[in-house]
C-alpha cells in the first residue's frame, strides 16, 4: 500500500507540473489556462488526500501496536 500511494503521489505531482507549464500568465482565466488551473487544483487535492491517507494508516498502525 505504501508503494502504491507513493506512485499515485508521483503521478499527481507530474500532472501538477505539466499543468503549470500549460498556464498562460497573461490571461489566466481564458482558453487552455482555465483547464490548466482546474488540473492544478485537482492534482493538489489528490496529493493532499493521499498524504492524509498515509498519515491515517501510520496512526492506525501505531494504535494497533
Amino acid at each position: 500500500m505504501k508503494i502504491f500511494t507513493f506512485v499515485l503521489i508521483f503521478l499527481a505531482s507530474v500532472l501538477l507540473i505539466f499543468n503549470i507549464t500549460r498556464l498562460n500568465f497573461t490571461n489566466l482565466f481564458a482558453g487552455e489556462s482555465m483547464y490548466a488551473l482546474i488540473g492544478i487544483g485537482a492534482s493538489f487535492c489528490a496529493i493532499l488526500i493521499l498524504l492524509i491517507f498515509r498519515m491515517s494508516k501510520e496512526i492506525e498502525k501505531r494504535m494497533n501496536e
